[in-house]
């Protein structure tokens, strides 16, 4: 049984991050390896609760990770079960470990009257890294079953997905139109948060088992849907939700004002470029210059985007920044009238890019983005603004006397999300985005006979573990679809979760 008194014994503890002079002088993780004893002593502060609410389907975790089970495996030194146990529901528990804002330590019993919840990320992270120190053996499956399944898109939804099928030993042929496999975790997220060798690491994995990965091949455009579903049996789509939120504020339309995926994607390009010996410049696709170097960059936006924006204008060598935020400063902890243990808190989130630089500035909106009399930004008009919610409408009021300018050279839009892209593959399989932007599909995630949907396609820009869940759910459905002996492991019901879009 778990220690009792182990909470009690020690306190909440993470790994030093790298000093910030250093880090920001390479694109390295910010957090070096924990240590076994650390880690220990951390996953010792878990109770194993008689209700589990870190990775109840209400609350906690979508993949409804066995948390308590594998935290006391590590705490008693069974790392090889630990392994086991965390890959039982999660098949890249290293992304999820990295990237995850894990609602699992939001809903943790010792997080009630603000105690300080145990570092379940943290641990998962470690575990996961202890896996690929050891390797990861490959688990083909023992008899094909003669059935074939493509899947469009290589984010952690359709990898997830993948690997699952071709487990239960169907063919699966993995489509992407970028020039390497990994979606957002490619060339979406930094390196400084997540190293491309995990995803390198998994992707051999993946190979080993029999998954076939095509690249550089544009689903609607270089192959026809109605040659895709001649080739295949069923086709999962999983093209993510990358289609920018716009906004419609004058200047919008100058050089140097960009979607914020624009400047991450082009400094990931940089950073894989470097890596492989080549030379390359943080460019838009038309050649436009994107680097922040010397520039002063205003963010627009308060999430996970924005901060990734901020750690790579500080590694290019920035100027200066701003973060500008719509809402007020949140608190820094919970507020249990407002959201009640355990539900996701609204709290002040500071991410290790606030550690390095830059200002946050809340309560504010851009009223225009100031023209430097050639058609490129030199400045953003701001004023102070109240937020209200009216009917289930956002009302934004701009403060009278309030307006002043931020000088910007460079201006990213990190406001969300609108759904996934139109294309000719929604056109060529008659789908449609809903209003939300992503594309329905029936309890069995088909979203017409033979095509699945799942992912932030089906749901809407969202959680990783919430695509890795999603991808997880629709293999099952497709292995039943196609008639597979056995059944595979599906996760929670998406639906039932508070954080469910």
């Amino acid at each position: 049984m778990p220690d009792p008194n182990g909470f009690l014994r020690y306190d909440r503890r993470l790994p030093a991050r790298r000093p910030v002079p250093v880090r920001i002088s390479d694109w390295r993780e910010v957090y070096p390896p924990a240590g076994e004893s650390l880690i220990r002593e951390q996953a010792t502060r878990c109770m194993d609760c008689g209700i589990p609410f870190c990775h109840s389907d209400t609350a906690g975790c979508p993949l409804a990770n066995r948390i308590p089970d594998w935290n006391d495996l590590v705490r008693t030194g069974n790392w090889d079960a630990a392994v086991d146990s965390l890959h039982a529901t999660n098949n890249f528990p290293e992304f999820t470990g990295r990237l995850c804002p894990a609602p699992c330590e939001a809903a943790c019993v010792l997080g009630i009257a603000g105690g300080d919840p145990v570092t379940i990320k943290q641990v998962e992270a470690e575990i996961a890294d202890a896996a690929v120190a050891r390797g990861l053996p490959p688990r083909p499956a023992a008899v094909p079953s003669g059935r074939s399944v493509a899947v469009v898109g290589s984010g952690p939804a359709g990898l997830a997905a993948a690997q699952q099928l071709a487990r239960a030993g169907h063919a699966v042929t993995v489509y992407e139109r970028d020039d390497a496999i990994g979606g957002l975790l490619r060339y979406g997220i930094p390196d400084f948060k997540l190293e491309k060798r995990h995803i390198d690491a998994r992707m051999a994995q993946l190979s080993a088992e029999g998954v076939v990965f095509r690249t550089g091949v544009n689903i609607g455009v270089d192959v026809t849907a109605e040659q895709l579903r001649a080739r295949h049996d069923a086709v999962l789509l999983a093209c993510g939700a990358l289609q920018g939120r716009e906004t419609d504020t004058p200047g919008r339309q100058l050089r140097g004002v960009h979607q914020a995926m624009s400047h991450l994607v082009a400094a990931n390009r940089v950073v894989a470029a470097a890596g492989a010996g080549r030379p390359a410049l943080a460019t838009l696709p038309d050649g436009t210059p994107i680097d922040a170097a010397g520039k002063h960059v205003v963010i627009i936006g308060g999430g996970d985007t924005a901060a990734d924006c901020l750690g790579v204008a500080h590694r290019q060598g920035a100027a200066g920044v701003h973060q500008l935020d719509l809402y007020p400063q949140p608190p820094r902890q919970r507020d249990e009238a407002r959201d009640p243990w355990p539900t996701w808190p609204w709290i002040l989130r500071e991410y290790a890019a606030h550690e390095e630089g830059g200002e946050r500035v809340f309560a504010v909106a851009v009223q225009e983005f100031v023209d430097d009399g050639t058609g490129a930004v030199r400045a953003v008009r701001i004023a102070e603004v109240t937020v209200e919610k009216r009917a289930g409408r956002r009302i934004v009021t701009s403060v009278p006397g309030t307006e002043r300018e931020l000088p910007a050279d460079l201006v990213l839009l990190a406001i969300g999300f609108e759904g996934t892209e139109e294309q000719p593959l929604l056109t060529q399989l008659g789908l449609t985005r809903n209003a939300r932007g992503a594309i329905d599909s029936r309890a069995d995630w088909q979203a017409a006979d033979g095509i699945f949907v799942a992912g932030d396609m089906h749901r809407g820009a969202s959680l990783i573990v919430w695509a890795i869940a999603e991808g997880r759910a629709a293999a099952a459905a497709i292995h039943s679809y196609l008639d597979g002996v056995g059944t595979l492991p599906a996760p929670v019901n998406p639906a039932s979760h508070p954080l469910a879009v």
